[in-house]
């Protein structure tokens, strides 16, 4: 695939998909070191047929992006945390652990190479990083590979509503679960990824946007929407001085969300009362509103979902809430430098 030059690209039409960039990073870590960083121009890599990544699932990956700011200056949002959670994946699929500070130069450089491909920040789009840690060495019995490669591509990406934010449909899933309770939840493994596809298109098929997981344990608690967190926001009664709850599911089947980690933490500024715990499926009666939340669109509000079990929707509003929308807000001006980064979340580049 050929890619665009910068002045090709129309920026204001930008959709949220993969455009192809001129460099990516890759390093490989090969008996327990890890070498120098290499920069490639090629989309492809060349991997041996019996790489523990194509036959045991020895892979993970993250998701990030960089902002072109009103300032000028570039802000990537959270890439510690992204490195600490890659960190966890890398280790629990035993593959080599990269250094938070291997992880955050290479994201630095594989961004400042691919600057001229950062969106405007007129355009609302941003530039999307994608860290990928396969195991890359053969094995032919179920084992871990001696060599790991870790390698990070950008694309620029759209905002991911164009139109404004609408609300989604979901139906609770009682015939697949998302990730076995103590399994590979926890992690940002891809076999778990590969796992949901059928849930989400047989979702489809029967006419819904996303759907909900139950807890694989006993499909008692709420779980996560699709591939994304999920929150409810409930606000006491006017007399018990009507503070309002950012309620959000805690298992180890769920992915610990760096964007529902930094709503939590907004919430808490705003003087919500945040609660990270297991969440009944019942206290869906309790929510004024629903949303999940993910490093692409941050926030999308849940309008309905829907229980085959009982034939139940349960109802939140047609678009997004008010505090949903004043944690987005919130969130989005802390990425793009237009408020206080109380923090330290942003790393800022002078690029």
């Amino acid at each position: 695939m050929r890619y665009m030059k910068p002045e090709e690209i129309d920026w204001n039409n930008l959709k949220f998909g993969y455009t192809r960039t001129p460099v990516n990073v890759r390093c490989y870590c090969r008996d327990g070191q890890w070498g120098e960083i290499e920069e490639h121009a090629e989309e492809t890599v060349t991997m041996h047929m019996a790489a523990t990544a194509l036959h045991y699932g020895q892979t993970a990956f993250e998701g990030l992006k960089a902002f072109r700011c009103p300032d000028g200056k570039v802000r990537v949002f959270r890439m510690d945390e992204n490195a600490r959670r890659m960190q966890s994946s890398a280790e629990y699929l035993r593959m080599g652990v990269p250094s938070v500070e291997l992880f955050c130069e290479m994201v630095t450089r594989v961004v400042t190479l691919n600057k001229e491909y950062i969106p405007p920040y007129e355009s609302g789009g941003s530039l999307y990083i994608r860290p990928v840690i396969v195991g890359s060495g053969p094995q032919l019995g179920v084992k871990p590979a001696g060599e790991t490669l870790l390698l990070m591509f950008v694309s620029p990406v759209g905002p991911y509503y164009s139109g404004g934010m609408k609300g989604i449909s979901a139906i609770i899933d009682r015939t697949h679960d998302r990730a076995a309770p103590f399994g590979t939840g926890h992690t940002k493994a891809g076999g778990n990824y590969g796992a949901s596809l059928t849930s989400a298109l047989e979702g489809h098929e029967k006419g819904y946007d996303s759907v909900l997981y139950l807890d694989p344990a006993q499909h008692r608690y709420i779980d996560e929407c699709g591939a994304a967190n999920f929150f409810g926001i409930r606000v006491d009664a006017a007399e018990e001085g009507g503070r309002a709850h950012y309620i959000t599911p805690a298992s180890h089947s769920i992915l610990p969300s760096i964007t529902n980690k930094s709503l939590r933490q907004i919430a808490a500024d705003f003087g919500m009362e945040v609660e990270a715990r297991q969440v009944e499926l019942d206290e869906l009666n309790t929510f004024s509103e629903a949303g999940c939340c993910g490093t692409a669109a941050v926030i999308t509000p849940v309008s309905t979902i829907f229980d085959p079990a009982d034939g139940k929707t349960y109802r939140f509003g047609e678009g997004v809430g008010l505090w949903s929308k004043k944690l987005y807000d919130e969130l989005v001006a802390i990425q793009h430098g237009e408020v206080e980064d109380r923090h330290g979340w942003n790393t800022v580049l002078d690029l």
